[in-house]
């Protein structure tokens, strides 16, 4: 189907202004299309956005779509934006790390495998907008279950959290074993 300049204005119009990924039914019912025509203009919009002319690109975040820059445009925008900021500590890494691979997760488990208290990394990590509270655990104490955010799969350029690199755990044990007989 060829479609109307305007109806490729509107997809990125949405797109620019949206706070959050769209899916492609919510562009569909908002723009009057179908839903296969909605896809074929976010495919023909990628393929435009390609261009090395252009500093724009369609991500794909947990089954939406949202606008952005190409990462080859990040100095710009960094010398844009350039304030004194902190990244995140060894700890809220370690946390973040956590919670991402065994969401979801309450804060007592994220204590238990990291072996000291992790208050002050887990509240950096939801002022940051990384982590968020899920929900609640059924049992005693019904304690708050953490998940990752969509802000989370933007920062790391993640699709969805399929994406996460396997983690073989075996190997990181016997590096473990390794490094305690060392220090014997």
């Amino acid at each position: 189907m060829l479609f109307r300049e305007n109806e490729i204005a509107g997809v990125e119009a949405l797109l620019l202004v949206a706070n959050e990924p769209l899916s492609l039914e919510r562009m569909a019912e908002i723009l009057e299309l179908s839903i296969e025509d909605v896809a074929e203009i976010i495919t023909e919009l990628q393929e435009r956005f390609k261009k090395p002319d252009c500093g724009f690109m369609i991500f794909e975040v947990n089954g939406g779509f949202k606008l952005g820059t190409k990462p080859q445009m990040s100095h710009y925008i960094e010398a844009l934006y350039r304030q004194p900021s902190q990244g995140l500590s060894s700890a809220a890494l370690e946390v973040l790390a956590i919670i991402a691979y065994k969401q979801p997760v309450t804060k007592g488990e994220i204590d238990f495998l990291r072996g000291v208290q992790s208050d002050r990394a887990i509240a950096t990590l939801v002022e940051k907008g990384l982590t968020k509270e899920i929900g609640r655990k059924e049992g005693p104490g019904r304690p708050i279950l953490y998940g990752t955010t969509e802000q989370f799969l933007l920062h790391f350029g993640l699709t969805s959290l399929k994406d996460l690199p396997e983690l073989d755990f075996e190997s990181i044990q016997k590096e473990l074993k390794a490094e305690a007989d060392e220090n014997i």
